[in-house]
């Protein structure tokens, strides 16, 4: 008889929204300390600058409101983890969309509280049930909260990471999500029982072909910290530098992920 099929993770709606707002909080108190000289730092997404991650930042909650603005699709078809594998088609379009809300919104406080009080409201106005057109296919509106927690706590990473000092706190719940979605998604790229991959304290999956582990100490062993696992997910560290700064724990011949990073683009 076959395994039985794991049921999808669910996430509590209530706590994503809550998580969302938390972490938009977060980096908007952060962007209220950045200078001139600050704003103009290079990122590591490609030609960005910190100025133009942070209205990628806005943008990336503002999408909820033009999802919102479309027609309900009649049905849903897709599911969450289908989101993470759908990131990397548009990048023009969204580079592009970057650059003019970054030339367009000079005081990045202002345009960012919008975007904080935009999201409130709508999120008043709205069930969690109502359907959204997404790039992933139609997604409930609690199920795309999900993936705009992912982009708050990627981006606040990255925000981090250009701003030498800048500490800007994760969100507990916004923090899991990330981890959460993200080790999903290693599970439906990498199929199978022979690796387990723990990220603590939020997430352990199992993963990659071969002989499927029942009891005892699994033979192949991932593990690592939240915001470790979330720079390979998305390719903003790789696997071998990784693993040569011990930032990652492998032990056994199919724990070798590199073939499978980044599960997101």
């Amino acid at each position: 008889m076959p395994p039985a099929k794991k049921r999808p993770r669910t996430y509590d709606p209530a706590k994503t929204r809550t998580a969302v707002l938390a972490q938009l909080s977060n980096v908007r108190d952060a962007v209220r300390t950045l200078t001139p000289e600050q704003l103009a730092l290079p990122t590591r997404l490609a030609a960005w600058t910190v100025r133009d991650l942070v209205a990628h930042i806005g943008m990336a909650v503002t999408a909820v409101h033009r999802a919102l603005d479309q027609p309900e699709p009649a049905k849903a078809d897709a599911v969450l983890l289908d989101w993470p594998f759908g990131t990397s088609g548009n990048a023009a379009a969204i580079d592009g969309f970057t650059r003019r809300l970054a030339a367009d919104h000079p005081d990045l406080d202002a345009y960012l509280a919008d975007v904080d009080g935009g999201l409130r409201a709508l999120l008043d106005a709205h069930p969690g049930t109502r359907l959204l057109a997404t790039s992933a296919g139609a997604l409930s509106l609690d199920d795309y909260l999900v993936t705009r927690a992912v982009e708050l706590v990627v981006h606040t990473d990255d925000l981090g990471a250009a701003v030498p000092g800048l500490d800007i706190p994760h969100d507990r719940q916004a923090l899991a999500a990330c981890t959460r979605l993200l080790a999903d998604a290693l599970a439906v790229k990498a199929p199978g029982g022979s690796t387990e991959v723990r990220v603590p304290p939020y997430a352990v999956v199992q993963c990659v072909e071969g002989p499927r582990h029942t009891r005892g100490t699994p033979p192949n062993v991932v593990e690592t910290d939240p915001l470790t696992w979330i720079r390979l997910a998305t390719g903003r560290l790789a696997w071998q530098e990784a693993v040569a700064d011990a930032r990652v724990s492998a032990s056994g011949e199919r724990a070798d992920l590199g073939a499978y990073l980044p599960v997101m683009g």
